[in-house]
């Protein structure tokens, strides 16, 4: 589920730098998911 939302911002993120749909609010989710990436990769390093 994680995974189809990150693709899925990708592709939107993609499709606002062709067709400037929603560009600002595509950058700031694309912006949220990476964040979120890298604490879930923190914190599975931590762990083990």
């Amino acid at each position: 589920m994680f995974w189809t939302i990150i693709a899925v911002l990708l592709i939107l993120w993609l499709l606002g730098f062709s067709f400037h749909i929603l560009g600002g609010l595509i950058h700031i989710l694309l912006i949220v998911a990476v964040i979120v990436i890298i604490i879930k990769l923190i914190r599975s390093v931590t762990n083990s």
